[in-house]
């Protein structure tokens, strides 16, 4: 049977096909009496004029001679990023992680977060709407000096530039070497002799396909695909796609704030002004696609002054300590489910242990290790009631020998046996139970870990777990009648399948919670058994 898993799996590895991306994404390069960019207002991407408090509807900044280029796009590259942008919008359209390769066996392409191809859209739009911004029917075409920019240390800057009737408007990104964070800042000059005004927008656009590589135990809980907002009612709010699609758009005004998209290992975000009441959205837009973003306040740029506005882009790994510095709450973008209670805690402490051992496989070992301790009271009272069930168990046969067709004085002669004893058949239960809400939560920890998600290539671990689930078994009371005791013994078979394709890392740590737990058995039969000689 292993050797027919093993060869099974490796069929099943052959007929992945290499992950390979195109070189660039997929943007219209031309604009002609044959091709036509789809106008904005068409597509929906651009909020609508009552998300913004204080809007009125009146002519936007129009550019000067837009012209489109034939080549749109400009590559940013760091330690952390691959990113393209689009000038036309200046919109992030495609972020290639270099930290993070696609596939063990493919080590060479970094994973892809943002895209745009044919057949699969997510990207990170942010502009000007409003009385005076600079997106309506269409969206601006910005210019740039560079095609390129390389930033190996410290930080490096991007400008778009973009020239209207009423003074240049300036799109400035901002990066670090070292940081998953961007820093977007729009500057408007206003040359006239009246106020403008405008409004920022920052939205996510994305269809509703699952990640394109990514892949999870299909049997476990799955992680969570969709958007996500902090509100003043609730820390985390996650607003999935079928929300939108029942319930309609999705609204709320929060100071600061944050909008995110979250899937399995990564996440992108954009993060808000603290010092602003924004309104925050989700809705469908024309083409199908769905948008998680906010609107900024009005502003109002008096004569010969420039206009400011500013965000933060977030693409990356889910880094719950990077999450919680950017933002309250980004962190619990990180879902650990309904046990959060206990997996954040189990988190900090598998951390702690990670940095000082510097391995994951030994800082799993530990905590196992530090929770048997911890729990060690409550599973010793369970084993003690083992222990005495297994030492009653030849009476127990022979009251049921004798008063097998007698069910009622059997009852009350196994509960007379029990009482005299000490025994509680319900006491052994309680081993068992207590490590499954850390079994869960630690699930969901693990899911997030990207080098303890992987199952065991050669299923060394599954196997051996399901060998000390046996063993554990056979030290404990055979209870119920001949077909219970058969099922049971059909338990570990069951469980070594079932954790076949579970993340190694958390078989490590079954594992290893078995073997303490069959030590700790033994220990408590033995005393126990001391302990009712001595009485005798």
């Amino acid at each position: 049977g292993y050797m027919m898993i093993l060869a099974w799996n490796d069929d099943r590895n052959e007929s992945r096909a290499p992950v390979s991306y195109a070189e660039s994404p997929v943007v219209d390069t031309t604009v002609s009496n044959d091709v036509q960019i789809t106008p904005a207002s068409e597509t929906g991407d651009i909020p609508d004029i009552s998300l913004v408090a204080g809007a009125e509807s009146v002519p936007m900044l129009v550019a000067e001679d837009q012209v489109s280029t034939v080549d749109r796009l400009v590559k940013v590259t760091t330690p952390k990023h691959w990113m393209w942008i689009d000038l036309l919008g200046g919109d992030i359209v495609r972020v290639q992680l270099p930290e993070h390769p696609v596939a063990l066996e493919q080590l060479d392409v970094p994973f892809k977060l943002l895209e745009k191809e044919n057949t699969r859209l997510y990207v990170a739009q942010s502009g000007l709407v409003g009385p005076n911004g600079t997106d309506g029917q269409s969206r601006p075409q910005f210019s740039s000096d560079v095609a390129e920019l390389d930033v190996t240390s410290g930080e490096r800057t991007l400008t778009l530039r973009l020239a209207t009737a009423s003074g240049e408007v300036r799109k400035i990104f901002t990066f670090r070497a070292d940081d998953y964070l961007v820093d977007m800042r729009y500057e408007v000059d206003n040359d006239t002799s009246t106020a403008l005004n405008a409004a920022l927008y920052a939205q996510i656009k994305r269809d509703n396909l699952e990640p394109a590589t990514e892949e999870s135990f299909s049997l476990g809980p799955q992680p969570y695909l969709g958007g996500a907002f902090t509100t003043v009612e609730e820390n985390y709010l996650k607003i999935e796609f079928e929300d939108v699609d029942e319930d309609g758009p999705f609204d709320a005004t929060v100071a600061g704030g944050w909008v995110a998209f979250s899937q399995h290992y990564f996440m992108s975000a954009w993060v808000a002004p603290v010092e602003t009441n924004n309104r925050y959205y989700a809705r469908r837009g024309n083409d199908g696609r769905y948008l998680f973003g906010f609107t900024s306040p009005m502003k109002n740029i008096v004569p010969s002054t420039t206009g400011v506005w500013q965000s933060h882009f977030y693409a990356g790994p889910k880094d719950q300590k990077r999450l919680e510095e950017i933002s309250p709450h980004l962190n619990l973008t990180i879902d650990y489910g309904f046990l959060w209670w206990i997996a954040t805690p189990l988190f900090t402490l598998l951390d702690f242990l990670h940095g000082v051992v510097g391995n994951w496989g030994l800082a799993i070992i530990s905590l196992t290790i530090i929770v048997k301790a911890v729990l060690y009271p409550l599973s010793a009272a369970g084993y003690r009631s083992m222990a005495n069930m297994r030492r009653v168990a030849p009476a127990m046969k022979k009251l049921q020998e004798r008063y097998k067709n007698d069910r009622e004085k059997l009852s009350r002669e196994m509960m007379g046996l029990y009482k005299k004893e000490g025994a509680n058949p319900l006491g052994g239960c309680l081993p068992m139970l207590l490590p499954m809400p850390i079994f869960i939560a630690l699930y969901w920890v693990f899911l997030w870990i990207e080098d303890l998600a992987q199952m065991d290539p050669y299923f060394i671990l599954p196997l051996l777990m399901g060998a000390s689930t046996y063993w554990m078994q056979s030290l404990s009371p055979q209870m119920g009648d001949p077909m219970q005791q058969k099922m049971m013994k059909m338990m570990p078979i069951m469980f070594t399948i079932l954790f076949l394709f579970f993340p190694a890392g958390l078989v490590l740590y079954w594992l290893v919670n078995n073997l303490l737990s069959i030590a700790q058995q033994q220990y408590v039969y033995r005393k126990a058994d001391r302990a009712a000689a001595a009485a005798s």
